[in-house]
């Protein structure tokens, strides 16, 4: 059977594969298992593909990357094996990689170059400077022990069983040649909070700061908890076509052309995609997913079945509770959600022009902005949030968008797009709907320390609060990452553990989203994993034949 046939049974349709969800990842397990030659159809609620990797118009003219907004750890097999250049993918990197302005007026450059971002940060501290090359150093060879387990699935810790032994010699196996003192690094690493990690390695707290500038973003703890130490080594794997450590980029037509581009090349193998679907339930016949069922009671029958939904909503939300064992259940309702991260996007009449930017700085050089002035003041919002209160001073990371790609907006007219870190999900007084225009007041104050000219430059502005990105974007309480990026909840522990490799307690039911390994970001990752593994089951003959 061809990608494009599939078997009619009483009249009706049954796919081979069935996806839930348009996300990136959904889209990239979609076009593997229509590569394989699977009848494969998508699933998306929304009347566009893209899930969180969207670029949606939010003016006349004016379109934005409304939800996720900076590439950086797309895979490069996902990027070349689906040929998505050839279906319209262009990235820039971003060069300088962060730029962080401080309340005196200085602003420092991360340049994507080493020495160069060494020059800079000699500016700053000569001693520092110095130290950073090391650190680097340290950071990707450590990285780069990760690296592999990116790409397939995490070991299945079961001493009882071959299999369990074989997992656990095969992922020994990539840490050969590894020393003693580099396993003492990487648990720490795990373990350790970023705040103390810098506090032994820079004097400067501008050096400092800038590392806290490309980490914990969307993650919960400010940067002295246990655990936030990871993001270090985390956004140190490679990203990009050409496979580049510490890779940031700029994805020309918004990074909705990522999605844009795979659905094309799906469509292309032979998937079909439906919007507008939404997915109320599943239905489980004898312990197997047998049909996908709609809002509007339309019944979809599939020989298999992958979820691009988080693990609660997949689990609690579109499953009876009677197919699934009780201690699974309540490892699923235990999952860290509670998305402390929001979204503000506006379109401006003017730059904006942020002080301290040199007058010969390019425009690709005046597009990413980090404003966070310390780790002190990033410990202290968290602390806020945590309690349900929204933070007078906001950590918000801004991106000209626009001069990065000036196809994005007509002349005259700019787009700023601002990731808000630190929020609560569940407010202490009030609700969102209520707190939403606070919430871009505080933004739009917090940018105008930095760029002044902003607030009487604003023609437009879009504010989405953690409950907007999960009632609009299907995010469980609008966390970004399908689950948080915790120690406890990565690897053999994602989503829950024991089911760490894409299956899950219902035959045939894979998930293929964020809340499955590695994790949240735009990697396409999980959605290739999950897919392989269906295949490696479907090869076996286990659901081929199944009616």
């Amino acid at each position: 059977m061809t990608s494009s046939q599939a078997i009619q049974s009483s009249g009706k349709r049954i796919y081979d594969a069935i996806v839930i969800g348009a996300g990136h990842n959904g889209l990239t397990a979609a076009a593997y298992l229509a590569r394989a030659g699977l009848s494969t159809l998508v699933l998306e609620r929304r009347d566009i593909v893209g899930g969180c990797c969207v670029t949606e118009e939010i003016a006349p003219g004016c379109r934005v990357s409304t939800t996720s907004y900076i590439a950086s750890m797309l895979r490069p097999e996902v990027i070349s094996e689906l040929r998505l250049a050839e279906h319209g993918l262009r990235m820039i990197p971003c060069d300088p990689a962060i730029q962080v302005p401080f309340p005196d007026g200085h602003i420092v450059p991360w340049w994507a170059d080493r020495e160069r971002a060494r020059d800079e940060f000699s500016k700053i501290s000569a001693k520092d400077a110095a130290r950073f090359v090391q650190v680097d150093d340290q950071l990707k060879k450590l990285a780069r022990y990760l690296q592999p387990f990116f790409l397939e699935p995490p070991p299945e810790i079961d001493t009882s069983s071959f299999k369990g032994w074989s997992d656990l010699f095969r992922a020994g196996k990539r840490f050969r040649g590894i020393s003693n003192r580099e396993i003492a690094q990487l648990v720490s690493f795990l373990t350790g909070s970023l705040g103390e990690f810098l506090d032994q390695n820079y004097e400067s707290e501008k050096m400092k700061t800038m590392f806290l500038a490309n980490n914990v973003y969307g993650k919960h703890g400010g940067p002295y908890q246990p655990g936030t130490a990871i993001g270090l080594l985390f956004h140190l794997l490679s990203g990009g076509e050409h496979e580049l450590q510490g890779f940031y980029g700029h994805v020309m037509g918004g990074m909705g052309s990522i999605t844009q581009a795979l659905a094309a090349a799906g469509k292309k193998l032979g998937a079909e995609i439906r919007t507008a679907a939404s997915v109320a339930h599943i239905d489980v016949r004898d312990g197997r997913a047998r049909f996908v069922v709609l809002d509007d009671g339309t019944e979809l029958r599939g020989r298999i079945v992958l979820s691009n939904a988080d693990p609660k909503r997949t689990f609690l939300g579109f499953l009876d509770a009677k197919e699934l064992p009780e201690d699974f259940l309540s490892s699923v309702r235990g999952i860290k959600m509670d998305g402390p991260c929001a979204k503000v996007n506006m379109v401006l009449a003017e730059e904006p022009r942020f002080t301290g930017t040199s007058p010969a700085a390019t425009p690709l050089e005046r597009t990413f902005y980090t404003l966070v002035p310390s780790l002190e003041f990033a410990e202290r919002c968290y602390d806020i949030a945590k309690f349900g209160d929204i933070p007078e001073e906001l950590w918000v990371d801004c991106v000209v968008s626009s001069n990065a790609d000036a196809s994005l907006a007509p002349p005259g007219k700019h787009i700023l797009t601002c990731f808000v870190q630190y929020v609560p999900y569940r407010l202490r007084q009030g609700n969102w709907d209520e707190k939403r225009e606070l919430l871009g007041d505080r933004v739009v104050k917090k940018i105008a320390e930095y760029a002044p000219n902003v607030p009487e430059a604003i023609v437009a502005r879009q504010v989405l609060t953690p409950l907007d990105l999960e009632r609009t974007y299907g995010l469980t309480e609008g966390n970004i990452f399908h689950g948080d990026l915790r120690l406890e909840q990565l690897f053999f522990m994602r989503p829950v553990p024991g089911w760490s490799q894409y299956r899950t307690p219902i035959d045939g039911l894979y998930l293929c989203g964020a809340g499955a390994h590695p994790g949240g970001g735009v990697t396409g990752a999980p959605g290739r994993n999950a897919a392989h593994q269906a295949l490696r089951d479907w090869k076996k003959g286990r659901y081929r034949e199944a009616a």
